[in-house]
């Protein structure tokens, strides 16, 4: 079962010693006009056919613009296996609102 944390939260692991991978789900002209830092892009649609891309023994972040779609994907790495999976609740969308930068 994943779970769903808020921008602070994520920022909190990626900060941390055990640092998710940080998998944006969104389109490629949503993922152009910034990211949060260090994230990988892999569009929600080809995720099952990348998910071996993904380490299953690591945690592993989802982000979208508003944590729809990357909660359908951690529904997927659930599946697959994946042990420490994380869905940012409010998407990027909630990451800029909460002050956080965005990478280009």
């Amino acid at each position: 079962m994943f779970q769903t944390v808020d921008a602070a939260q994520l920022k909190a692991l990626l900060e941390g010693d055990d640092r998710p991978q940080v998998v944006d789900v969104r389109t490629a002209g949503e993922f152009a006009r910034g990211t949060i830092a260090g994230a990988q892009h892999l569009e929600l649609a080809t995720l099952p056919a990348n998910v071996d891309a993904l380490d299953p023994r690591a945690p592993v972040a989802l982000v979208c613009q508003s944590g729809t779609r990357s909660a359908q994907g951690c529904g997927l790495l659930d599946q697959r296996g994946f042990q420490r999976v994380y869905n940012l609740g409010g998407g990027i969308a909630g990451w800029t609102r909460s002050g956080l930068p965005l990478a280009t």
